[in-house]
């Protein structure tokens, strides 16, 4: 915003002003300023100033005029100004009967000039910033080499149309969250019920698995006496135990006994960790294990976890956590159903490539095998220094696998999907889990990704000062995903 002038191709001045229709669709968040109405009045600065007053009378709505000086821009004029100027002791000799350029040089103002591309939520931002005499004064629009004048009142109402547009949108997408949060709140409490009834019969059952196999055993020894006190049985005898085949019988009812106890000891953590994951948080956090959580969360995707991916965990010493556990059960799960995603798209990927290479090249030695897919987990508890001086400890969980890596496309999207002003247009699953880090737990998160399309790491942190991306120089020659969680131990 300031005094502006603008080289042009040669114009000449028009005394006709005229109307732009604008854009015939309805407003919307994106709308810019050519989509308004827009004024076009240009008039030499050598004319008088009882021309510009004939053209404002008989055009009531025109707000202003673009001066011109033979081929550039050199100002602009508004009705306004050009009012409280005649009003003025001698205003009407000074300047009606003189050039414009007299006008020009007493009126002469800072004047907003915008390009038409500009949206209308920004362009009126600008506009409300311009000091208290400067708000009633038109905006000059640039759409390519001609120059046009917004009425800012139509700006305002534009405006202000579109901010009820917004406020309309975000009241929509609010209640659509709420029925959603209020749909996933019914479905944790009838997952939680029907993980309880699970529970009950299974913990009759693994309540009478050490009777029934000290029970079994019992018999068996006693089968053991009877046999030693008949060592000639009856024919009956010896050809029932050849029917029901004793000798297998005895040693495979333990293993029958111990592959129940085994099922459900699975069943009884399967139905547990179905209760944690669709936990209800109360009001306050508590303490929990981090380590009970992940491993609750591996189990519910165990139907996942085919025999191709490895899961590695090294666990460190943690000390319980206050936190919620049902929403960093959400986030575990969201980062590991990620992970999954990803090696599973690659272990296809390389399936595929190896069937093609195996038909091309029959009878040619094979290239070097595929990367096994690999989930690595890590916990820790480090101390990171503050820039205040002070030292702080954090509780530390990496996720990563070996997968494919982000694109540069997939990286950008995951960087709008964080920010504050995309993040309810990109309602992802990692911007959710971005979100209950930072904003529930105080925590930091973070993502670090290289590609194997490019090869290049890059790094995107959020939740603390190094935001963006940067591409550190070693491990150049590892692809795959790693996320990086960062909670405060109070």
């Amino acid at each position: 915003m300031g005094n502006r002038s603008a080289s042009t191709s040669p114009r000449k001045s028009s005394m006709v002003p005229t109307v732009s229709g604008g854009s015939c669709q309805a407003l919307h968040l994106e709308s810019v300023l050519q989509d308004l109405p827009l004024h076009r009045f240009e008039i030499s600065i050598h004319c008088l100033g009882t021309e510009l007053a004939q053209v404002f009378e008989r055009h009531t709505l025109l707000p202003g005029a673009v001066l011109v000086d033979q081929s550039r821009v050199v100002g602009m004029i508004s009705r306004q100004r050009l009012l409280e100027f005649l009003i003025r002791p001698h205003g009407m000799e000074m300047f009606l009967q003189e050039s414009l350029w007299v006008l020009h040089s007493y009126a002469r103002c800072e004047w907003l000039l915008l390009s038409g591309e500009t949206s209308i939520l920004t362009a009126a931002q600008q506009a409300l910033r311009r000091s208290p005499e400067l708000l009633g004064e038109p905006i000059v629009v640039q759409i390519d080499q001609s120059y046009y004048l917004l009425d800012v009142h139509e700006l305002n109402i534009a405006h202000w149309q579109i901010r009820g547009i917004e406020t309309q949108v975000r009241y929509e997408r609010t209640q659509a969250q709420m029925i959603q949060s209020d749909k996933m709140a019914n479905l944790g409490r009838l997952v939680d019920g029907v993980a309880h009834e699970i529970l009950d019969p299974v913990s009759f059952i693994w309540g009478n698995l050490s009777h029934i196999a000290s029970y079994s055993q019992e018999v068996l020894e006693l089968l053991i006496a009877y046999e030693r006190a008949l060592p000639n049985p009856s024919p009956e005898l010896v050809q029932l135990r050849e029917a029901i085949e004793l000798d297998y019988l005895r040693q495979d009812l333990p293993r029958a006994i111990e592959s129940v106890k085994t099922g459900a000891e699975r069943l009884s953590k399967l139905a547990t960790s179905l209760q944690n994951f669709c936990h209800i948080d109360e009001v306050y956090p508590k303490p929990t294990d981090l380590h009970e959580s992940i491993d609750s969360i591996l189990l519910l995707l165990k139907s996942r976890l085919s025999s191709d991916i490895e899961v590695t965990k090294q666990y460190g010493n943690l000390p319980p956590v206050m936190c919620y556990p049902g929403q960093l059960n959400q986030v575990f799960m969201n980062i590991l159903s990620n992970c999954l995603d990803s090696l599973l798209i690659q272990a296809v990927s390389q399936q595929l490539d190896l069937d093609f290479q195996t038909r091309r090249n029959q009878g040619e030695p094979m290239a070097a095998s595929p990367v096994k897919p690999a989930i690595a987990i890590t916990t820790q508890v480090c101390s990171i220094p503050e820039p205040t001086g002070a030292t702080t400890r954090w509780v530390v969980i990496q996720i990563a696998d070996n997968g494919p890596g982000l694109s540069r496309e997939a990286q950008r999207q995951l960087l709008e999907s964080f920010s504050v002003q995309r993040r309810t247009e990109k309602e992802t699953s990692l911007a959710v889990s971005y979100q209950i880090v930072t904003a529930k737990h105080g925590g930091r998160f973070k993502v670090r990704s290289r590609s194997a399309a490019n090869n290049e790491l890059r790094r995107a942190a959020w939740g603390d000062t190094s935001e963006g991306f940067i591409s550190p120089q070693s491990d150049t020659d590892i692809t795959g995903t790693e996320f990086e969680i960062l909670l405060p131990l109070t």
